[in-house]
């Protein structure tokens, strides 16, 4: 039974589920993870799913501290953390270009409306194909299959949550004093005595070591791409006379590899992204055409929509009312659009929710692998093509306002179905689930533009003017930034870029997941970060050959999320820190 201060409303069944302790437990745990992540987004440039990380800080809070056994109830804790994370992504990828490009001084209070109405689409339009692609089509959902497993085992829930414990105090501790001492990179170049140009600076970082860790054997691509750039091409270029001579930087040791990357490598890189990103929504097409198909199906059961489900006649609601705000949101903070130019911003926008929500969850159903930077950067594209009449600034912010607000629905529709595909497999309440993805929208995007104006006041964003040394490198909204400057006609290396895409989708084209893009975020990143990443990838390879794949599932991962946990926190405490203490002074 549920407990006496849980409301009514929320009881459901023998075993507590929607409670009210699971839904504040799932926000609390749901900032912690959207701060982390969304950290970890704008120094990485990819992001990493939630869901488990919420499974197993659940545990340890709802069963290690609060004694609660409900597996379902944890389930909802996951999904409403996760939901609350879904934001991270989506503004990481898309509200830094606005920096970069020079108009910071947009409404923030209409992002956030943005990015609430498009969660609610994106949930929305998902929630009825629940059944086709769950019950009936039984799709994998690698990502949900492995948080059940962690719902399952709630002895090993309670162990993973203190090894991650263990990773939070251990990386937060090793910045801390990184921070404090200022000491953020190690030249071993210069302890080896190595040519200038093969850029062996390591960036002292847990957090990346963490993340390493747990892509394993699939960061290795974008390692080759940061070693190719500066172990290979570097030399090269060097033989052939093409990099200046070191007299003429003034430190060679740090000046040389930032040339290399600013001039040659970076704009490579973010035509690789570009290209890998649409050549992988190409090669998805069969499973577009699945999706399609599911679609049509989900339509002819929607006359036997069943109790499982919300009443279909409410997500018809929140669909107009949130694509109503859409159109509000970007008349209200860039009035130069016009009203008819909004209007089909508004709708645009809203059609592509509705397809490539569909589209990316039927991918990640299959493949655990989601185009979402590619998505995103097709509807940016589609929606500054609309607004460019109304002048570049007007067309800027409009633009990444409601492509930030698809962005942030396509991760919320393919979020809800990963944590419906747990539902499935642990028998929770499809229903209750949905209601907790809901429940979840409006926190999620408060939480990262707040998070986005911090860290852009402490530090910058790289590749804006006036962008300190400290900046974030901000690799995806570098790349939606570089692509806009195309469209608007600004100055912008297109050989390089075009050079990059072709790289990129012979890449992509070789039919593993996302490798143009991995590679191509190699080449884009600084090196420094490359190295330390190689230490967490080398690190999970020897551990899974020597302790087994069980033991990094069950010590490694958990630890490696802490470090990443770890680290992120207290960079954001920094940031909080110079902020106040910039008001202060």
């Amino acid at each position: 039974m549920a407990e006496q201060h849980d409301s009514r409303i929320l009881r459901t069944g023998p075993y507590p589920e929607l409670t009210l302790t699971a839904v504040f437990v799932g926000y609390g745990l749901g900032i912690l993870i959207a701060v982390s992540i969304g950290y970890a987004s704008l120094r990485l440039g990819f992001s990493i799913e939630g869901s488990e990380l919420a499974a197993i800080l659940g545990f340890g809070i709802l069963r290690g501290l609060l004694g609660r056994t409900s597996i379902v109830e944890n389930n909802i804790n996951q999904t409403i953390a996760s939901a609350v994370n879904g934001a991270s992504s989506g503004l990481m990828f898309t509200v830094p270009a606005i920096f970069i490009l020079g108009h910071g001084d947009f409404n923030p209070v209409m992002m956030v409306f943005a990015s609430i109405a498009g969660g609610i689409l994106g949930i929305a339009f998902i929630i009825p194909l629940r059944k086709q692609m769950i019950d009936f089509e039984r799709l994998t959902y690698p990502g949900g299959t492995a948080v059940a497993t962690i719902l399952k085992s709630p002895g090993a829930g309670i162990h993973k949550a203190q090894m991650l414990l263990l990773g939070i105090v251990l990386s937060a501790v090793v910045h801390l004093i990184t921070q404090y001492k200022g000491l953020h990179d190690w030249d071993m170049g210069a302890w080896l005595h190595l040519p200038a140009y093969m850029n062996s600076v390591w960036y002292l970082s847990l957090m990346t070591v963490g993340v390493g860790f747990i892509a394993g054997r699939g960061g290795a691509s974008f390692i080759v791409g940061g070693y190719v750039c500066y172990w290979f091409l570097a030399p090269i270029l060097n033989q052939m006379d093409l990099i200046p001579a070191a007299q003429t930087f003034a430190n060679p040791r740090a000046d040389i590899p930032e040339y290399l990357r600013t001039v040659l490598f970076r704009p490579l890189g973010i035509g690789m992204l570009i290209g890998g990103a649409v050549t992988g929504i190409l090669l998805a097409l069969p499973l577009i055409v699945s999706a399609v198909r599911s679609m049509q199906s989900a339509a002819k059961l929607r006359t036997e929509h069943s109790k499982d489900e919300m009443p279909i006649h409410l997500l018809y609601a929140g669909i107009a009312g949130a694509a109503v705000l859409l159109f509000v949101t970007a008349i209200v903070s860039v009035p130069e659009i016009g009203i008819i130019r909004a209007a089909v911003m508004a709708l645009l926008g809203t059609v592509w929710i509705w397809v490539a929500g569909v589209i990316l969850s039927e991918c990640i159903g299959r493949t655990n692998w989601s185009p979402l930077s590619g998505m995103t950067l097709i509807a940016v594209t589609i929606l500054i093509l609309v607004a460019r009449q109304a002048g570049d600034a007007a067309a800027i912010v409009a633009s990444i306002m409601v492509g930030a607000a698809a962005c942030v629905a396509m991760s919320q529709a393919t979020d809800l179905m990963q944590d419906l595909k747990t539902g499935y497999l642990v028998g929770a309440s499809p229903k209750k689930q949905q209601i907790g993805q809901f429940l979840a929208t409006w926190l999620g995007p408060i939480v990262v533009v707040s998070l986005i104006f911090v860290l852009h006041k402490a530090y910058g964003f790289a590749g804006e003017e006036g962008a300190g040394p400290r900046a974030l490198p901000a690799p995806q909204g570098n790349v939606l930034a570089g692509m806009i400057k195309g469209i608007l006609g600004g100055e912008v290396p297109v050989e390089k870029y075009a050079a990059g895409a072709g790289l990129g989708a012979l890449l992509s084209a070789s039919g593993i997941g996302g490798l143009g893009i991995l590679v191509g975020l190699g080449f884009y990143l600084p090196f420094n970060i490359v190295l330390t990443y190689t230490i967490g990838t080398v690190l999970r390879v020897v551990v899974d050959w020597r302790k087994g794949v069980r033991f990094s599932e069950e010590v490694g991962i958990p630890v490696a999320a802490g470090l990443i946990v770890g680290e992120a926190l207290v960079g954001v405490g920094f940031a909080l820190f110079y902020v106040f203490r910039g008001i202060a002074s």
